[in-house]
């Protein structure tokens, strides 16, 4: 049932742009309006409707995070894709982690150890999908591709076709 509900709200949102989504964001709370996690390991069970999504339905996070960054950040998404494949959590809802690292988190694949301390003092929870994306913005503006250097393989190859 939450899962049709989810696609939903990604519908609305699709169709009618994010102030419809609005009102039905309010439903279902997600991104900053989660409480910071606690612990490294505890993710709020408000943050049902951008688990959801992210878990199922890459196509509506690739649109979401398309909208969210718009062109400027286009990028983004492409890292999102090689970092992530578009998934902030796993099939069983649990938060995605680095192969290589398993300290690099979520849909953005950011690190733990070096950017959680910044992302709390910015009001951002790095375990949900908005602020996993918002924390993304902030170190595209403060240093560019190079968090994601790893990746850049897959990710910069896009560059070139566009």
């Amino acid at each position: 049932m939450i899962e049709l509900t989810t696609s939903a709200v990604f519908l609305v949102a699709s169709l009618y742009g994010s102030g419809q989504t609005a009102s039905l964001m309010q439903t279902f709370p997600a991104g900053n309006q989660v409480k910071q996690a606690t612990s490294a390991h505890s993710i709020s069970k408000t943050d049902s409707v951008t688990r959801l999504a992210s878990t199922t339905d890459t196509v509506a996070m690739k649109a979401y995070l398309t909208e969210q960054f718009g062109d400027k950040d286009a990028i983004l998404v492409d890292i999102a894709r090689c970092e992530s494949n578009f998934h902030q959590f796993d099939k069983d809802g649990n938060i995605i982690r680095g192969v290589v690292n398993n300290l690099d988190i979520g849909v953005m694949q950011i690190n733990e150890k070096y950017h959680a301390d910044m992302a709390a003092k910015l009001g951002l929870n790095l375990y949900t999908v908005q602020g996993n994306i918002d924390y993304a913005k902030h170190l595209y503006e403060e240093q560019g591709t190079a968090p994601w250097k790893s990746s850049a393989k897959c990710w910069s190859g896009d560059l070139a076709r566009k």
